[in-house]
């Protein structure tokens, strides 16, 4: 009996072995603003050499443009308006919870065999800790992850482990190295020193979060854990850009995603597959030969079990902080569609956050009143929204010519409402009823954390 359960310890130790440890570095707020992506005036070798030692993808999508709904969504591999946690930082301290059948990914991990952490104690010489970040929109499990130290990771494999990080996040501090004479600036943003200033400290930060990814892909190496683990970056969602967070336009949703696996995945590929954040949970359950659960949302991208590719990438904005709005977008290989279900509201409604800590926003008003905005520009700056919106992203890919009401793209028109329109039915998209207006003041009066409970009448 001894000799038997000695045997089946060992096969099971050897059965966990073969399983590969991930490490997810996630950033927040930030496009591809990488010099594998084709960024100037940043400097990223260790993110571009990641990339040539494994898979660069070129249409990597959050579901969501501000970091609570889609870390809601791409944590439990569900659209963040399926589960209800499409409105940011909402049920904080409300004890929703999601859906029967729907979990966060360190949950099936765990109980695929995986140790799981958000790694915050990082090796005391490098000079800087995770932030730990999880946000969101529901009550967490009592026990979210397994452990929070680099130095568990060695004795608790196969691991799943998520670093987090702040630099592209607002407020920047990082050392300066962008030159701000040599940035370039999207049309849709005036040429001014601020701006351009601005734009630099953006940049800077990506590089600075760079050297923070070198030190621990290095350390990786070091503990010889290096060639069992699949890495992978990407980011919560866009640029922390005026018109990217918070917005549907690629600007706040495109993200860059690496992804090395060392044995499995051939060094130096660059794919156009569009992938949704979404698709991260099943495809690391998928690579811990796990089964995956019959609600989730996301689809498989890796592995044997890869399934087809993705023909349409959806997204959707709701209540940010004490601002309302209701955007549901989807794009396909050539064009993106936004559905304004607020088109009375202006671009730049009020919002606290935005106008302390974006210059840009601010300065807007000011250069729109001087008339010296250029009409793509000057559009942030209408009073109203359009109803649809229709870019072609290969001849228009900053999206400044609205074609919704072309007639020569009136059936591409027609297909993505009628996708949006499909995705909202299919998904059952609980943004359909908007909070009520006292529940949106108190979000924003309490700077995006839940309100205290309304006294009733």
């Amino acid at each position: 009996m001894k000799h038997l359960l000695a045997s089946l310890l060992l096969a099971l130790t050897a059965q966990a072995a073969t399983k590969p440890n991930i490490l997810w570095l996630v950033a927040e707020d930030m496009g591809p603003a990488l010099g594998c992506y084709g960024q100037k005036e940043v400097s990223t070798p260790n993110l571009d050499r990641l990339a040539s030692e494994g898979v660069r993808y070129t249409r990597a999508y959050t579901t969501a443009p501000v970091c609570s709904a889609s870390r809601s969504a791409f944590m439990t591999g569900m659209y963040q308006t399926t589960i209800g946690a499409h409105n940011h930082r909402s049920h904080r301290d409300d004890g929703y919870r999601v859906p029967e059948g729907v979990r966060t990914i360190p949950e099936w991990m765990r109980d695929a065999g995986y140790f799981t952490a958000n790694l915050v104690q990082l090796p005391a010489e490098f000079g800087f800790k995770g932030s730990g970040k999880t946000d969101w929109n529901f009550t967490a499990p009592e026990k979210p992850f397994d452990g929070k130290s680099w130095d568990e990771l060695k004795a608790h494999q196969p691991f799943i482990a998520q670093i987090n990080f702040q630099e592209t996040h607002r407020t920047y501090h990082a050392p300066k190295h962008a030159d701000p004479a040599k940035v370039e600036l999207p049309p849709y943003y005036p040429d001014h020193p601020i701006v351009r200033e601005d734009y630099a400290q953006y940049l800077d930060a990506a590089t600075e979060l760079d050297r923070k990814v070198g030190l621990i892909l290095a350390q990786l190496a070091q503990d010889g854990l290096a060639e069992n683990t699949v890495v992978v970056f990407q980011s919560d969602h866009g640029e922390s850009m005026v018109r990217g967070k918070q917005f549907c336009y690629e600007e706040g949703l495109h993200i860059p995603l690496i992804i090395r696996w060392p044995g499995q995945l051939k060094a130096g590929t660059v794919s156009d597959r569009m992938i949704a954040s979404i698709d991260l949970a099943p495809t690391f359950l998928a690579i811990a030969g796990a089964v995956i659960p019959p609600k989730m949302e996301g689809r498989v991208f890796l592995g044997e079990k890869t399934a087809p590719p993705r023909d349409l990438i959806f997204g959707a904005r709701d209540r940010c902080d004490e601002t309302a709005f209701r955007f549901r977008a989807v794009r396909d290989a050539r064009y993106r569609y936004i559905r304004n279900f607020t088109p009375e509201r202006p671009f730049l409604q009020a919002n606290a956050y935005k106008e302390k800590q974006y210059p840009t926003w601010t300065l807007l008003p000011k250069l729109f009143a001087e008339g010296k905005l250029t009409p793509p520009q000057a559009a942030l700056c209408a009073p109203t929204m359009p109803p649809e919106e229709l870019y072609d992203l290969e001849t228009d890919p900053h999206e400044i010519k609205n074609l919704a009401a072309d007639p020569a793209h009136a059936d591409e028109l027609k297909k993505l409402r009628g996708a949006v329109e499909k995705w909202i039915a299919d998904t059952h998209d609980q943004g359909a009823e908007m909070e009520p207006d006292w529940l949106v003041k108190a979000k924003g009066a309490t700077k995006g954390e839940a309100p205290k409970k309304r006294k009733a009448n």
